[in-house]
């Protein structure tokens, strides 16, 4: 039987063979958890194993897919389109988990007034009927410890923005009016109106208003503004959701969440980690991300443990030198500087600073407390310093960048895509190259072809994985490839147009 299912895969990865198995053992009772089986506490989890649902793998697929010797690189089945013909690849990592950390979720849903049997529906319902206000969400998931908070990500922050989009959906109805200030106890809306510096008595007697309270400026508030802020909520409520459900279920880990939503003509998206979403368009790259690492928020993480300098734990230091202070060198000036600087300066060495810095290490190398890499995601709620009770979550935000692009601006070719990936891409590959790349591919493929988008996907990835060689997974300038977790989707921006 695994024979078959070595055949079956080698089409998809252009006849990659198992050259062997080098598995990490690390986080194994995660791992475990991950893969549907009860963690070291006893809870079931909270969904168990798998890879995205729009894969459709048999089980014997599934356990090919882990293989992390021939790394095969899973895409889309032809007789299976995801919305806009997105295209979509993904590959197990080298070796460094037992299995792929990484999640990705692509879904079509609607968004409609909660009212009726639909205002107090769960999570897990889906309660589509093809009704409502249309919106297409993409999801990349990297976990990291685990793929439980990952798994968990993918199934339900989509439906968590639905709903909160649902308590705006009057106003995504009727875009020309401005958003109301406040909202009657009912849920309706309440516009305050500016008359000789005073706000007049709303018609709805249940409204909140304080005829005493005087306006002299109002916000202007715009229905994108109010999107935004739906999505943020989301991401903040998503990361809730896990640390309530943890007193249930086992959900490990945590994961950096890149999302892409469209909505009424506009793309919304929101990241929360170190993925990474670009707009390629005609020979131009528009970033559509940041990413969120300790080098690019040490202001932020260093202001907190300026106020707050219990949460160091009494081992750790917020201020940064250049490399670790020696004791012989108290009294000697050191270069340095904290959460006020961008600059460097000299300081005097005191006995504090001999602690350990808050932020170590450079580039990827770069760790929180010695121990996580990135700075904003999901999940994480019990990350501790390793053998002691410092916990990290309080310096790790779960709150997303959100960059707005608004599709009818400009015009869009059969070739102008938005390409999503987490860091096993980037980390090998520059957005020039991803750009040169993805174009060229394209520029050769049928426009008609439904497949094409999934097929320069897998040409992408297969470029950053590399080919298996004796000193490792190569590039073909010997550079080393990448050995993460790879998932990349490639959404063409005239989609909508596609989906017919």
């Amino acid at each position: 039987m695994i024979s078959k299912v070595k055949n079956a895969m080698s089409t998809l990865v252009g006849g990659m063979m198992p050259h062997g198995h080098h598995h990490h053992h690390q986080q194994h009772q995660q791992q475990h958890a991950g893969n549907g089986q009860s963690g070291a506490d006893g809870l079931p989890p909270r969904f168990p194993y798998g890879r995205p649902d729009f894969l459709d793998l048999t089980p014997e697929l599934l356990q090919y897919s882990t293989e992390h010797a021939s790394r095969p690189v899973l895409t889309l089945k032809r007789d299976s389109r995801l919305p806009w013909r997105t295209g979509y690849a993904e590959v197990i990592n080298a070796g460094k988990s037992m299995l792929n950390e990484d999640q990705a979720s692509c879904e079509k849903l609607y968004v409609k007034k909660p009212s009726g049997k639909h205002r107090n529906s769960t999570l897990l319902e889906d309660n589509g009927d093809g009704t409502g206000i249309p919106f297409h969400f993409w999801g990349v998931f990297d976990g990291h410890a685990g793929s439980g908070a990952a798994i968990m990500a993918s199934k339900l922050l989509h439906r968590l923005i639905r709903d909160r989009l649902g308590e705006i959906a009057h106003l995504l109805e009727n875009p020309s009016n401005p958003p109301p200030i406040c909202l009657a106890k009912n849920g309706s809306p309440y516009q305050a109106e500016m008359k000789r510096g005073a706000a007049t008595e709303p018609e709805d007697p249940d409204a909140i208003s304080d005829p005493s309270v005087r306006f002299h400026m109002e916000k202007v508030v715009s229905l994108e503004s109010l999107v935004m802020g739906v999505i943020e909520n989301a991401f903040k409520q998503m990361d809730d959701l896990i640390e309530k459900e943890k007193a249930s279920y086992t959900i490990s880990g945590g994961c950096c969440a890149l999302a892409a939503i469209h909505l009424m003509g506009k793309l919304y998206v929101a990241n929360a980690g170190d993925s990474r979403a670009i707009i390629l368009r005609n020979d131009d790259i528009v970033p559509m991300s940041s990413e969120f690492t300790p080098e690019s928020e040490r202001q932020r993480l260093q202001y907190l443990g300026f106020l707050r300098p219990e949460l160091l734990g009494n081992e750790f230091t917020h201020i940064e030198f250049p490399r670790r202070i020696q004791h012989s060198e108290l009294g000697k000036k050191m270069l340095f500087r904290d959460h006020t600087m961008m600059g460097w300066a000299y300081k005097t060495i005191v006995e504090d600073d001999l602690k350990f810095p808050l932020i170590y290490g450079e580039g990827k190398k770069a760790r929180v407390m010695a121990t996580i890499g990135v700075t904003r995601g999901l999940g994480d709620h019990d990350l501790k310093v390793y053998n002691s009770n410092i916990h990290i979550k309080p310096f790790l935000s779960c709150c997303p960048e959100v960059k707005v692009y608004d599709l009818a601006e400009n015009k869009h070719g059969p070739n102008d895509v938005l390409v999503m990936g987490t860091d096993g891409l980037w980390d090998v590959t520059t957005d020039r190259e991803v750009a040169e790349a993805v174009s060229a591919f394209l520029s050769c493929c049928d426009p008609s072809d439904p497949m094409r988008y999934t097929l320069a996907a897998q040409d992408l990835l297969m470029r950053s994985r590399g080919v298996l060689k004796e000193r490792g997974w190569r590039l073909p300038n010997e550079r080393l490839g990448s050995g993460d977790d790879i998932t990349v989707f490639i959404v063409p921006l005239m989609g909508h147009e596609l989906e017919t």
